[in-house]
């Protein structure tokens, strides 16, 4: 199948060509058609298989063909993302889709000046991409139009619930008109997104492309145990001896990844951190430097983990595991991306074996483990502590249990008594006579 196939116009398939592809993704091909028959879809994909392109290219197709002429243009598509990263991917794309098609559009977070965004939306555009929240500062001080969305799209939408941004979207719903095609977009499945398809989509048409909830089949996985105190030195040592010149490395906290990467700063490889502290500015200016190649390791939590897209990246280190197994495929689903190969590497402590056992019920397989003979491998027992396996063979011989020795008994010292005398003349010993302070000394000598 090829995109001429999709009834995609001569501007669209001139952009597609220019990117360098030339074939539909299995989620392109199955969405694109849907979307142009105007039903509502629920649609499963791992990620880095072209969902954004999948809804994006016949959306902008359908707006060109009904260009509304008004002085000023309200939103006709709003999309929701989870994270700003993911935002800024989303709008790029579109922007390179709609600008050939005469088609404005920006995008709304939080993190930045809102003054810019309200300038951008009074010139008038066709396509919002936006994160809830701010999106909800707009839509209560009215410097958004809502009421005339034709499209409205949920991209990840299981890590906005993850997020715990269920209620913020039901909200922005009500802002929105009750005749308009509804688009969701999901990396796994759950409960919870099931609940939301059944309150937002009328009847949708139904697409998964891949088992759910498993990992990208470009991307080999690898676990290494190693101890928590040795993590930062066995990175270290991968990085150097497998002269990698990318690397993206998740930690669980913000704490956490400014630690590591000062560590491994410290150790000269050339690292910075993109986590929610850090101003948007920064995290922009960060990625675009680990994109040109002019850092060695980039270390982010898990807000960057699905708004990053890098082209040809080759590593993902997971040092430290998820709390929440899904985060995992997310993670990992960084690298193997358009078709590419990739590497995924987790280093396991033995507190972390529960959550990996977690991971792995999830993906219904085992990873394979692997061990570097400068970090001996470590067994773990379920509720013991951890050890080394095998025995360490010296020429000593071991000597038997030592007897605890005795403590030498310490004399007590004497505490002087005072002794009385009674009126029948026999002596009697007192209580010990307290010492008298410096201040009472004192008052009795002047007596």
């Amino acid at each position: 199948m090829s995109f001429d196939s999709l009834g995609l116009c001569a501007e669209l398939l001139s952009a597609i060509s220019s990117q360098g592809y030339t074939t539909p993704t299995p989620i392109q091909a199955q969405a694109i058609p849907v979307i142009f028959e105007g039903c509502d879809l629920l649609a499963g994909a791992q990620t880095g298989t072209g969902k954004t392109a999948a809804f994006a290219l016949p959306i902008v197709q359908i707006l060109s063909e009904t260009i509304l002429r008004k002085k000023r243009r309200s939103p006709r598509v709003l999309v929701l993302v989870p994270t700003r990263e993911l935002a800024a991917q989303v709008s790029k794309e579109m922007q390179n889709y709609g600008r050939r098609l005469s088609l404005r559009s920006t995008m709304i977070y939080g993190g930045v000046n809102i003054r810019a965004q309200i300038e951008r939306l009074l010139r008038g555009v066709d396509i919002v991409v936006a994160t809830p929240g701010r999106l909800l500062d707009h839509a209560e001080r009215g410097t958004i139009k809502l009421s005339e969305v034709e499209f409205l799209v949920l991209d990840e939408a299981d890590r906005m619930l993850d997020l715990g941004f269920i209620d913020d979207i039901l909200h922005v719903v009500e802002y929105l008109p009750s005749q308009r095609q509804n688009l969701l977009f999901s990396a796994t499945y759950s409960q919870s997104i099931k609940q939301l398809a059944d309150e937002l989509l009328d009847q949708p048409r139904r697409i998964e492309v891949a088992r759910r909830n498993i990992a990208a089949d470009a991307v080999v996985q690898t676990v290494y145990p190693v101890e928590r105190s040795r993590k930062r030195e066995m990175l270290s040592h991968l990085i150097r001896k497998g002269e990698w010149n990318q690397v993206l490395v998740f930690a669980r906290t913000r704490y956490g990844a400014d630690k590591l990467t000062a560590e491994l700063l410290f150790d000269g490889i050339q690292a910075a951190a993109i986590h929610s502290n850090k101003s948007q500015s920064i995290r922009t200016r960060t990625l675009a430097e680990f994109k040109r190649g002019e850092l060695r390791v980039l270390v982010a939590t898990d807000v960057a983990a699905r708004g990053l897209d890098i082209e040809r990246l080759p590593h993902v280190v997971n040092y430290e595991l998820p709390q929440v197994p899904e985060d995992y495929v997310h993670r990992i689903g960084r690298t193997g991306r358009a078709g590419e190969d990739g590497v995924a590497l987790s280093l396991v402590c033995p507190e972390e074996q529960q959550r990996l056992l977690a991971i792995e019920n999830l993906l219904k397989y085992a990873i394979p483990r692997q061990t570097i003979a400068e970090f001996p491998q470590i067994a773990v027992k379920r509720g013991g502590k951890a050890k080394l396996q095998g025995k360490i063979k010296t020429g000593k011989k071991t000597k038997g249990p030592s007897k605890p020795k005795k403590k030498p008994d310490r004399q007590k010292k004497k505490v002087p008594t005072k002794t009385t005398t009674s009126r029948r003349g026999k002596a009697e010993t007192a209580q010990p006579a307290p010492k008298l302070g410096r201040r009472l000394s004192r008052t009795k000598s002047r007596s």
